[in-house]
C-alpha cells in the first residue's frame, strides 16, 4: 500500500509541475478537504455499518466510501454521499470547507443538531439532499448563496422557525423539498421567483395563511404538492393556468372557493388531482374527463354538491376516484360510465345523498378493484349477484343505506376481502358462503333484520378480528365454532337477538378478546369456568339474558377487565369480594337475586360506578347505597320474641310489595330506555363538537321533511349526528328574530350547569357562520322520539297534507307519571340546583317525551338565573326583569308588572296539569269574560268533577269506583297550584308528594279494591 502511496504523491507532484500550480499550494489543498473529512467523522457518534471504517490515514481520502473527487482536481471532494448508513451525531461545520464540493446526499440517517450556516459557502454546490436525517433548528439563509444550486430536498426532518425568503434568490432551482418539518407561518411570495422550479412540495410543514399568488408564475411547475397545512383562503386563480402541472396535492388545508369548471383542459397533463379535507364548494366540474392522464381525484370530505360526472369512464387509466364526504344527490349510474377503467382500485363515495340502487354492472368493474365505500347514504335494492365476480376486492363498506333483501351467496367469492361492514340496512339472511372469506378481519352486519341462526361456516373465518351481528333477529344457540375463533380480538358483539341456550366452553379460546357483548339475548346456564382465560378483555355485557348461578370464580382472572355488566339475570348467592380487586370503571349486577353483605373495597367504594339495585337481600356496602346494615352473629343468634317476629313479618310485607311495585315500574322503563343505548361506553352522553356542515349534513339540508317544530326564535329539525350515528333534534336559531340572540344565550347558560334525568340534555352547542357568511347558532339535543305532550293531548294538523290527525291517547298512569316528572324537573329547578332557575315558558309543547314516555322539560329561551337558593326562594324570588312567556299559562303577577319568580312556574305548571285531565287548552274559546281553566275546574269540584274529566279517561276507566276520588285529588292540586294570588299557590315537593300518594292509593290499591 505505501508503494502505490508514492506512486500517487509523485504523481500529484508531476501534475503540480505540468499544470504551472506551486507544489505546496497542491499539498495545501489536498490538506484542507482532508481535515475537514476528517472533521465530518470526528462529529459523528454512531456509524452501525461501519460506513466511514475505510476513513483513515492509509487511504487518500479520494478512496474513501461514499467520496468523490473531481477529474481536473484529483484531491478536491466533488460528492459526499453517505445516505441510508444509520450515522448518528452532529454536521460539522467544517463542511463548508469543501469548496469543490457540488452534490452531499446524507439522506436516512440521524444527525441531531442543526444545518450548519457555512454550508453557504459552497458556491459550487448544485444538490443538497439531507431528508429524513433528523436535523433540527432553522433553515439556513445562507444557502441562498449557493447560486448554482438545483436540487434541494430538506424534508422529513425537525426543522423549525420561517422558511426563508433568501431562497427565492436560487434561480436555478429545480427542486424544492421541505415536507413534513414543524415550520411556521406563511409562504413567501419570494417562491414566485424560482423560475426554473418544476417540483416544490412544503406539505405537513404547519404553514398557514394564504397561498401567495406569486407562485402562478412558477410556469414550469409540474409537481405541486401543499397538502396538510393550515392553509386558508382561495387558490390563486393563475395556479390552474399552469398546464405543466401533473400532481396538485393540497389535501387537509382550510381552503375554500370552487374548482373551475374548464380545469381538465387548462390542466390537461394532470394525473393526481388532490383536494380532500378542505371546505371547497361548487359541482365536480365534468371537464376533468379532459384530462386523460388523471389517475386519482379525490374530493373527499368538503363541501361539494351536484352530481358525480357521468363521462369519468373516458379516463381510461384511473386508478382512484374518491368523493365521500359531501353534498352530492345522484343516483348511482355512474358506476356504468366507470366499468371502461381498467385499472381502477378505489371508489369512495360514502356520506353523501347518492339513492338508487346498486346497477348490475357493478359486476363489469375492473377485476383489479379493491375498495368500494358507499356508506351512508340512501341506497335501495339489493346487492347484485354479480358482485362475485370483483375476485380482487378487500374492502366493501355499504353500511347505513337502505339495502334490503338476503345477502347474495356469491359475496362468497371474494376470498380476498378483509374488510365487510353492511351494518345499519335491512338484510334479511345471511349466506353460509360467508365461511369462505378466510382473509376477512372485520364483519359487521349488525343493526340489519336477519333472521334464522348463525353459520357456523363463520367459523372458518380464522383472520377475523372483530364480528358484530348484533340487532338483528337471530335466533338457536350460540355456534361453539365461533365461540372458538381465537383470531377475534377487537370486537364480538352478538347483542340484541332472540339466541338461547348456553355459553359454549369453547368461549375460553378468544384469549385477544377486549370487548364481548351478548346482552339482550335469552341465553341461560352459567358462566363457564373457561372464561378465566380471556385475559385481555376489558368489557363484558351480559345484562339482560336468564343466566343463573353464583358468580362465576373465573371472573377473577380477568386482571384487565374495566366494565362488567350481569344485570337482569338470574344470579344468586354473595357478592365475590373479589370483584373488589379488578380495577373496573362499571359494575352493574342489578335486578339479580343475589344476597348477603356486599364488599367496600376498590369498585364498591364508588357509588356512581356501581349499580346493585333490585336484588332484596343485600346488605352493608358504603353508605351512599342506603342498604340496611348487615346483622352481626351475635345478634343473630338471639331468639326474637313472637311479637317481635309478627312486626318484622308485616313490615316485611309492606317493604316487599313497595319494592316490588317500584322494580316492576323501574324494570318496564329501563327496558324500553335501553334498547336505544349503546351496549359499550357511549359516546351520546359527552359533549360533541359539531360544524355547521355537520348539522347541515345532519338535516339533510335543514329540509322542511325533517322540520318538526317551529316556535318564535327557532325552528326544530330532526337529524341524524354521522360523529356519533344518533338520531338528535336541532334546534336552529332565526337570529333576524329580536330577542332570538337573548333567547339563544339564555338557554345556554341555563343547561350548562343543570342535569336532571326529566330536562332534556343539551348534546352540542354550534355558533358559527353558515357557507354564505351569515351567523349561525343552533343547540343540539337529544332525540325525543315520542314528539310533544301536546300533539298527545290534542288533534295536531299533519305538516304535508293539512289533514288532522288522531290524538294519540295517554293512558292515566301515564298522565300520571308525566306529571309527577314534570314536577321534579320544576322542583330540581327551583330547589336542587346551585342557582335558583325559573323556566319560564311551561307548556304542552316544552313537555317531550321520549320512546319510553318519560317527560322531559325543554326549551329554556325565556328562563332566568337567580341568586343562590335561600329562605326566600319558597315565598317567590324574583329577578329584576319581567319574564315572557305563552298566553294562558303565563302567571297573571306578571301582567301586572311582577317580576320572575319561581311561583310563577308553579301557576304554569297548575295550568298544564288541568289541562292533561280535563283535554281543555286555557286558550279555549269557551274560556271567556271572567271563565278560565282554573275556575272552570274550581267550580266542578268535587260533585261534577266526572263532567270536565277527558273522555279519554273515561273510556279507560268508567267503570271503576275509585275514579272518581282519584280525578278529585288530581284536580284539587291543578287548582292549587294556578291560585290566582302567588302566597296561596302550593309548592312543588307537596305536589311531588301528593301525586305518589295518588298513584300509589288509586292506580295500585283502587285497582285491587274493584
Amino acid at each position: 500500500m505505501s508503494k502505490w502511496l508514492t506512486v500517487l504523491c509523485t504523481a500529484l507532484m508531476w501534475w503540480c509541475f505540468l499544470c504551472n500550480v506551486p507544489a505546496a499550494s497542491c499539498i495545501m489543498a489536498n490538506e484542507t478537504d482532508r481535515i475537514a473529512l476528517v472533521a465530518f467523522k470526528a462529529a459523528i457518534v454512531k456509524d452501525p455499518f461501519g460506513s466511514l471504517t475505510s476513513w483513515n490515514h492509509s487511504l487518500h481520502h479520494c478512496l474513501w466510501n461514499g467520496i468523490l473527487c473531481s477529474r481536473r482536481h484529483p484531491d478536491r471532494v466533488t460528492g459526499l454521499t453517505l445516505m441510508s448508513q444509520g450515522l448518528v451525531g452532529l454536521l460539522s461545520p467544517h463542511i463548508g470547507n469543501l469548496s469543490f464540493l457540488r452534490q452531499i446526499d446524507l439522506q436516512n440517517n440521524s444527525f441531531h443538531g442543526s444545518i450548519p450556516q457555512e454550508m453557504g459557502r459552497l458556491s459550487r454546490l448544485r444538490r443538497i439532499t439531507l431528508n429524513g436525517s433528523s436535523f433540527g433548528g432553522g433553515i439556513p439563509n445562507n444557502i441562498s448563496r449557493c447560486s448554482k444550486l438545483e436540487w434541494l430536498n430538506l424534508g422529513n426532518n425537525n426543522l423549525t422557525g420561517n422558511i426563508p425568503a433568501e431562497l427565492g434568490s436560487l434561480s436555478k432551482l429545480g427542486t424544492l423539498y421541505l415536507f413534513t418539518n414543524k415550520l411556521s407561518g406563511t409562504i413567501p411570495p419570494s417562491i414566485g421567483n424560482l423560475s426554473s422550479l418544476f417540483r416544490l412540495s412544503l406539505a405537513e410543514c404547519n404553514l398557514d395563511g394564504e397561498i401567495p399568488g406569486e407562485i402562478a408564475r412558477l410556469r414550469s411547475l409540474r409537481f405541486f404538492q401543499l397538502s396538510v397545512n393550515n392553509l386558508s383562503g382561495k387558490i390563486p386563480s393563475g395556479l390552474y393556468n399552469i398546464s405543466t402541472i401533473q400532481q396538485f396535492s393540497l389535501a387537509f388545508n382550510q381552503l375554500h372557493g370552487s374548482i373551475p369548471t374548464d380545469i381538465g383542459s387548462t390542466l390537461a397533463n394532470l394525473y393526481v388531482f388532490q383536494v380532500y379535507n378542505n371546505l371547497f364548494t361548487g359541482t365536480i366540474p365534468t371537464s376533468l374527463s379532459n384530462a386523460s392522464n388523471l389517475q386519482w381525484i379525490d374530493f373527499f370530505s368538503n363541501n361539494f354538491s351536484g352530481t358525480v360526472p357521468r363521462d369519468l369512464g373516458k379516463l381510461l387509466g384511473l386508478q382512484m376516484i374518491a368523493f365521500g364526504q359531501n353534498w352530492l344527490q345522484d343516483d348511482l349510474t355512474f358506476i356504468s360510465s366507470l366499468t371502461n377503467c381498467s385499472t381502477l382500485l378505489y371508489i369512495e363515495g360514502g356520506g353523501n345523498l347518492l339513492r338508487g340502487s346498486l346497477p348490475d354492472s357493478i359486476a363489469n368493474l375492473s377485476t383489479s378493484l379493491n375498495e368500494i365505500t358507499l356508506e351512508n347514504n340512501q341506497i335501495r335494492g339489493s346487492i347484485p349477484s354479480g358482485i362475485g365476480n370483483l375476485l380482487n376486492f378487500t374492502v366493501f363498506i355499504m353500511e347505513g343505506n337502505y339495502l334490503t333483501g338476503p345477502i347474495p351467496s356469491s359475496i362468497g367469492s371474494l376470498q380476498n376481502l378483509h374488510i365487510l361492514r353492511l351494518g345499519q340496512n335491512k338484510f334479511t339472511e345471511l349466506p353460509s358462503s360467508l365461511g369462505n372469506l378466510t382473509l376477512l378481519n372485520i364483519l359487521n352486519l349488525g343493526q340489519n333484520s336477519i333472521h334464522g341462526s348463525i353459520p357456523p361456516s363463520l367459523g372458518d373465518c380464522h383472520s377475523l378480528l372483530e364480528l358484530d351481528l348484533s340487532k338483528n333477529n337471530l335466533h338457536g344457540s350460540l355456534p361453539p365454532e365461533i365461540m372458538s375463533l381465537s383470531s377475534i380480538s377487537t370486537l364480538l358483539r352478538l347483542s340484541h337477538n332472540a339466541l338461547t341456550g348456553p355459553l359454549p366452553s369453547e368461549l375460553g379460546s378468544l384469549k385477544n378478546l377486549e370487548i364481548m357483548d351478548l346482552s339482550y339475548n335469552r341465553l341461560s346456564g352459567s358462566i363457564p369456568n373457561t372464561l378465566s382465560s380471556c385475559l385481555s378483555l376489558e368489557w363484558l355485557l351480559l345484562e339482560n339474558n336468564s343466566f343463573e348461578g353464583e358468580i362465576s370464580q373465573s371472573f377473577r382472572n380477568l386482571r384487565g377487565l374495566r366494565g362488567l355488566d350481569l344485570s337482569c339475570n338470574n344470579f344468586s348467592g354473595l357478592i365475590p369480594s373479589y370483584l373488589g380487586e379488578l380495577q373496573l370503571d362499571m359494575l352493574n349486577l342489578s335486578f339479580n337475586r343475589l344476597r348477603g353483605q356486599v364488599p367496600i373495597q376498590g369498585v364498591f367504594q364508588n357509588g356512581s360506578a356501581i349499580s346493585i339495585v333490585g336484588n332484596n337481600e343485600l346488605c352493608g356496602g358504603i353508605a351512599k347505597l342506603e342498604l340496611p346494615p348487615c346483622p352481626s352473629s351475635k345478634s343473630s343468634n338471639n331468639k326474637l320474641s313472637h311479637r317481635m317476629k309478627v312486626i318484622l313479618l308485616v313490615v316485611g310485607l309492606v317493604i316487599f310489595l313497595s319494592l316490588f311495585v317500584s322494580f316492576f315500574i323501574f324494570l318496564q322503563r329501563r327496558h324500553v330506555s335501553k334498547k336505544k343505548t349503546s351496549s359499550t361506553p357511549s359516546i351520546k352522553h359527552q359533549f360533541l363538537r359539531v360544524s355547521y356542515a355537520e348539522l347541515l349534513k345532519a338535516t339533510n339540508g335543514f329540509s322542511e321533511a325533517n322540520l318538526i317544530g317551529v316556535g318564535s326564535y327557532a325552528s326544530v329539525y330532526k337529524g341524524i349526528l354521522d360523529q356519533v350515528q344518533m338520531v338528535v333534534a336541532v334546534k336552529v336559531l332565526n337570529l333576524q328574530t329580536r330577542g332570538a340572540f337573548k333567547s339563544f344565550m339564555s338557554e345556554c347558560k341555563a343547561l350548562r350547569a343543570i342535569r336532571h334525568r326529566n330536562l332534556l340534555k343539551i348534546l352540542s352547542v354550534c355558533s358559527s357562520v353558515d357557507f354564505h357568511g351569515n351567523e349561525f347558532k343552533a343547540l343540539v339535543y337529544e332525540f325525543m322520539a315520542n314528539g310533544n305532550l301536546g300533539n298527545w293531548l290534542h288533534q295536531v294538523r299533519a305538516r304535508d297534507h293539512g289533514q288532522l290527525e288522531e290524538p294519540r291517547n295517554l293512558k292515566l298512569i301515564q298522565r300520571l307519571d308525566i306529571s309527577t316528572d314534570i314536577a321534579s324537573a320544576l322542583e330540581y329547578l327551583h330547589c336542587g340546583c346551585e342557582l335558583t332557575i325559573i323556566h319560564g315558558d311551561l307548556k304542552p309543547s316544552n313537555v317531550l317525551l321520549d320512546d319510553g314516555m318519560i317527560a322531559h322539560i325543554g326549551d329554556f329561551g325565556l328562563a332566568k338565573i337567580i341568586s343562590t337558593i335561600s329562605s326566600d326562594v319558597a315565598q317567590g324570588q324574583s329577578n329584576s326583569v319581567v319574564i315572557r312567556g305563552t298566553i294562558g299559562y303565563v302567571a297573571p303577577e306578571y301582567g301586572m308588572g311582577d317580576m320572575a319568580s319561581t311561583l310563577g312556574d308553579v301557576y304554569s305548571f297548575g295550568i298544564l296539569l288541568l289541562e292533561m285531565f280535563t283535554g281543555k287548552r286555557p286558550t279555549d274559546a269557551m274560556f271567556k269574560d271572567h271563565l278560565n281553566l282554573h275556575n272552570f275546574v274550581k267550580n266542578a269540584l268535587p260533585d261534577r268533577v266526572m263532567e270536565i274529566v277527558d273522555p279519554c279517561i273515561l273510556l279507560e276507566h268508567n267503570t271503576r269506583s275509585w275514579i272518581k276520588e282519584c280525578m278529585v285529588s288530581i284536580m284539587r292540586i291543578g287548582v292549587a297550584c294556578s291560585m290566582e294570588s302567588p302566597t296561596n299557590r302550593m309548592e312543588m315537593g307537596s305536589v311531588i308528594s301528593e301525586l305518589r300518594k295518588i298513584k300509589n292509593t288509586y292506580m295500585n290499591e283502587g285497582l285491587n279494591q274493584d
